[in-house]
């Protein structure tokens, strides 16, 4: 009688433990399919926002209908960042000077913002680490779970799947439930004017 040995597969598990199992089974494909990968918590993003001075939109675009365009305009409206706009088939966007590439820019932004898709990461990832970025914030629909354990590996800090401009302004308290910045500055109904 002769036994099969078969290939098994270490599976992390969102409690932090992991474990081998068979690679063909339905359980390791399971849970290799679901997230594992957990990014900073709220306060923790509330400390990178807060000690941010200057960002850059990786995918920024001219285009007023792409989430970028959106996401820009917020930033440049509603926060004291240096906002600077990375795309290398854009001259301008909002009326600000457009980099090809991070390596171009005037200075190491404290986060680099990433619209581009997800099998994209691990090249912005080797970008950000080359110009010397502590922080890549991968924006919201947008997931790599190996791409975030790798740009951790290389001493980033990675929020992925996270709306910068929903952040900031959950963070400051005027975030309407539509995602829309309502001018308020305390989040409790009513705080404002009195």
């Amino acid at each position: 009688m002769s036994t099969v040995v078969e290939d098994t597969e270490t599976v992390r598990l969102v409690n932090g433990l992991s474990c081998d199992l068979p690679a063909s089974s339905p359980l390791a494909k399971l849970l290799k399919s679901q997230r594992t990968w957990v990014g900073p918590d709220a306060k923790e993003r509330l400390r990178i926002l807060r000690a941010a001075k200057s960002v850059a939109i990786v995918g920024a675009s001219p285009n007023p209908a792409r989430s970028s365009f959106f996401v820009g305009t917020y930033l440049q409206q509603s926060s004291d960042y240096r906002l600077y706009f990375v795309n290398p088939n854009a001259s301008e966007i909002l009326g600000d000077k457009v980099y090809p590439d991070l390596a171009s820019l005037p200075e190491v932004p404290d986060i680099v913002v990433v619209f581009r898709r997800g099998s994209d990461i691990p090249s912005v990832i080797d970008d950000v680490v080359a110009v010397g970025a502590k922080t890549i914030w991968v924006q919201l629909g947008i997931w790599n779970q190996d791409a975030a354990y790798e740009g951790e590996a290389r001493g980033l800090t990675v929020v992925m799947d996270r709306c910068i401009k929903v952040e900031h302004a959950r963070f400051g308290g005027g975030l309407h439930l539509l995602g829309f910045d309502t001018g308020q500055i305390s989040s409790r109904r009513g705080a404002v004017g009195r």
